[in-house]
């Protein structure tokens, strides 16, 4: 890729070199699924958190390539800005007290992470969306020194051919352009995997699409975007807005969007990676020296990289993922929808949340998606990023009666979805006191309505009754966001407020 920058991009026998071989790399991964050359079930799943870097005072620090020599671990790695990292914890086996290990594992880290980020004036923010970024913050000269962002930037741009624009209509509307993806990197998620057979596949990628607009009702986390007070879960629409490769002239064509919740419930794999080569031209046409069906012929396991590549430039809240590991090929559903924080017993208790729904949804002997327009599913997702823990969603009816009805979502969740997650997760093997702990936090974030984003909100907007600035009175939730994040009991324990006096205003 290196070398591909420094010759100046790509010429037009590299985008036809490339469509070739994505038709390849289509035909491999067919005859591999025909072969049932996957891995069987190891029940595998395994956690990546996007994380932002601020000062004391609040403020984003432009510091990630320090930060990172100063962690010097491979569990850490850049992201697309200057003020992002990621961590990456290892796969788990889904059951026992798996959970309370990753807890640890993640408290371990990221107070590793935070201390060496210190050495440097800045910390570690888990947060769906800094309140503190500006618009000055966002542009290409910080993004971060990767080869790679670069590029993709550069092919992104390329093919929208004109500035970005952000339009989103919340509590207070934004409306602005930008001139690079960016903003992009004001979205920062929690992508949690689950390594799935073949056969599972479909089922447990179209249960995970009929749950998003629950995870993001109750783990919302990001209201703010450059001063502004805008959806409960702000990132999903800014990060389609911030990718969106369409001119409007093709929005109005009706041209899918690069970042999508999708358009149907699928029965394989193969339909997604085969939608990405359909859909979507290649924003990175870099070929690998490998010739998959060779591989194929040979016994062998392709990488299929190009496919790969293609897949990774494809924004799906769900996204299925091929990878190799040990020489077998396996699968996997990316769930995407969440944001990152505010503390690690949230975030663990999210994903048990979804682990424990997926395997029940997926199970049922009347699965839900046979029960709920895809459409239905779309605009529920679209509910929750707005509205979070106080949206209404549309659910299937109980019992014979067919149809769905409009239903809180904290009373869809109480009442439905943690029975079906404790279910679940008792099917993975989980012990109970893991279990109950984490869906235990679910449960409390329901009874009092009061998540991550209803805190920024909250606390906010007591900064303003107390006579501070807007640009004040986030830098002060961010500051006492961050504090409890350290003390790190759950977000629905949370107190609203500034402490007296606030500092650094």
């Amino acid at each position: 890729m290196g070398e591909k920058v420094v010759a100046g991009g790509f010429d037009l026998s590299d985008r036809q070199r490339y469509r070739d071989k994505l038709r390849r790399c289509l035909t491999g991964l067919e005859r591999l699924l025909a072969e049932e050359r996957f891995d069987r079930p190891k029940n595998l799943m395994g956690l990546e958190i996007e994380l932002n870097l601020a000062g004391a005072d609040g403020m984003p620090r432009m510091l990630n390539a320090q930060v990172l020599e100063r962690i010097a671990s491979r569990d850490f790695q850049t992201e697309l800005a200057m003020f992002n990292l990621e961590v990456n914890i290892a796969p788990h086996r889904l059951g026992g007290r798996v959970f309370d290990r990753l807890a640890e594992e993640l408290r371990t880290s990221l107070a590793y992470a935070d201390r060496k980020a210190g050495e440097v004036d800045a910390g570690i923010v888990m947060i769906g969306i800094l309140p503190t970024l500006d618009r000055d913050d966002l542009v290409s000269a910080n993004l971060s020194d990767v080869d790679r962002y670069a590029l993709l930037n550069e092919q992104i741009v390329a093919a929208r051919g004109e500035d970005f624009r952000l339009d989103i209509d919340g509590v207070e509307r934004l409306t602005c352009t930008a001139g690079s993806i960016a903003p992009e990197a004001a979205c920062t998620s929690v992508q949690l995997h689950l390594q799935v057979t073949p056969g599972r596949f479909a089922d447990v990628w179209n249960a995970a699409q009929a749950v998003a607009a629950a995870q993001v009702a109750v783990g919302a986390n990001a209201p703010f975007l450059f001063g502004h007070e805008l959806w409960r879960e702000s990132r999903p629409p800014l990060f389609q807005q911030s990718t969106d490769t369409r001119p409007p002239e093709l929005q109005a064509q009706g041209v899918r969007p690069r970042t999508w919740f999708g358009e149907r419930w699928v029965s394989s794999a193969y339909e997604l990676f085969e939608e990405n080569l359909r859909y979507y031209p290649a924003l990175l046409p870099i070929c690998d020296e490998e010739d998959p069906l060779e591989v194929l012929d040979a016994g062998g396991v392709p990488k299929l990289a190009e496919l790969v590549l293609h897949n990774g430039t494809v924004y799906r809240w769900n996204r299925p993922v091929y990878g190799i590991a040990d020489g077998v090929p396996h699968l996997r559903v990316e769930n995407r929808v969440l944001p990152a924080g505010p503390t690690v017993t949230d975030v663990i208790a999210n994903a048990a949340f979804y682990y424990g729904l997926v395997r029940a949804l997926a199970e049922e002997s009347r699965p839900v998606w046979t029960r709920m327009p895809f459409e239905t599913a779309a605009a529920n997702f679209d509910a929750a990023c707005r509205y979070g823990i106080d949206a209404r969603l549309e659910w299937p009816r109980r019992g014979r009666l067919g149809g769905t009805v409009q239903v809180d979502a904290v009373s869809l969740v109480r009442d439905e979805l943690l029975p079906l997650a404790e279910a679940g997760l008792e099917a993975w093997g989980v012990e109970a006191v893991d279990r109950d702990l984490y869906l235990g936090v679910i449960e409390e974030r329901c009874r009092r309505r009061f998540n991550g984003a209803e805190w920024q909100a909250a606390t906010f907007h007591r900064g303003l009754e107390m006579g501070l600035s807007r640009e004040v009175a986030l830098a002060a939730t961010t500051r006492r966001y961050r504090e409890l994040t350290e003390i790190g009991e759950p977000v629905h324990t949370w107190p609203v407020g500034l402490p007296e006096p606030v500092p650094l205003g």
